[in-house]
């Protein structure tokens, strides 16, 4: 069994990919225009974003706020050291990605069967057999392809999930073709005993493959569960500006990790991120002026400390 780190060893760089503009913006009252959405993705790729999630190839009518993306992606200037992603959730979504000609498509899947009917209208056996075209459509037009476990660490409707099938349901994803798996804590169920034991079994089931984590903040153990994770050495994690956002389609979703406020907490622990956190500060408050209300994230309120800017 692999065993638990020292608190002390961690690693000294973590990345963060942004989810803000797709999965923060998709719970939002508002609906951004393509404009707003480009001046939003500017300022996150200042930052020194790297990775960012720009939309999601969904029915319109399900989720107004992504009706945009293709559009998005149409007049978003393109920068070789930038990964610009969409989510696909099913071949004719994928379709629309490979067209708009994204950098990444990520295909979701639930781990129970209750949340894949309520997040994408499928069982999961069919998602899968959707996940095998798609993995097809989207390497063959040489675009990287990623999936997403969603509810791994727990479920709205039925609650817990067994380690074993969140580890089948990640090697039926891998051998369909994605590059890399993100396990997603998408209600906030997740403690960080219970990421560290997820985290050992993915390790022995798969050492050789690479982890990212989608963790949320609903019942306030975000950041101690990053934390956790980063003592087991996982360095790739997903987060959102200003702390918006979650899944409409499942109870007691909201709490994204807020991206500033991640930052802030791994800069303190001397891991580093290649992010410039004023600018990130920046994107937080732009932000607040689009939605035209305050965002959740802690470090807009009681601002960078000061040791973190000299």
């Amino acid at each position: 069994m692999t065993s638990i780190a020292s608190p002390m060893a961690l690693p000294s760089y973590a990345a963060i990919r942004e989810v803000g503009p797709r999965d923060g913006l998709q719970n939002e009252s508002v609906v951004l225009t393509t404009a707003e959405k480009l001046e939003l993705i500017a300022a996150l790729r200042d930052a020194g974003l790297r990775q960012i999630e720009v939309g999601a190839f969904v029915r319109p009518q399900q989720v107004p706020q992504m009706a945009n993306t293709a559009e998005v992606f149409a007049q978003l200037p393109r920068h070789p050291e930038v990964m610009y992603c969409a989510i696909a959730p099913n071949l004719v979504g994928a379709q629309r990605a490979v067209a708009s000609r994204v950098d990444l498509v990520q295909v979701f899947l639930s781990a129970t069967e209750s949340h894949n009917q309520s997040n994408v209208n499928m069982g999961i056996a069919q998602s899968l057999d959707q996940v095998a075209e798609m993995s097809l459509l989207v390497r063959q037009a040489g675009i990287a392809f990623d999936a997403v476990l969603s509810v791994a660490f727990g479920c709205p409707f039925e609650g817990h999930v067994p380690v074993e099938r969140v580890l089948d349901l990640c090697g039926q994803l891998l051998d369909l073709g994605a590059g890399e798996v993100t396990l997603g804590d998408t209600t906030g169920m997740a403690h960080p005993l219970l990421v560290q034991q997820i985290i050992c079994a993915f390790r022995e089931r798969f050492p050789r493959q690479s982890l990212r984590l989608h963790l949320h903040s609903a019942r306030g153990a975000g950041l101690a569960n990053v934390l956790a994770a980063l003592q087991l050495g996982i360095t790739t994690f997903d987060s959102s500006i200003g702390g918006i956002g979650g899944c409409p389609f499942a109870p007691g979703a909201p709490g994204n990790l807020c991206t500033e406020d991640l930052t802030h907490m791994l800069h303190e622990l001397g891991v580093t991120t290649g992010l410039d956190l004023p600018a990130l500060m920046r994107a937080a408050r732009l932000l607040e002026r689009l939605l035209g209300h305050e965002v959740p994230g802690q470090t807009i309120k009681a601002g960078i400390c000061k040791h973190l800017t000299g």
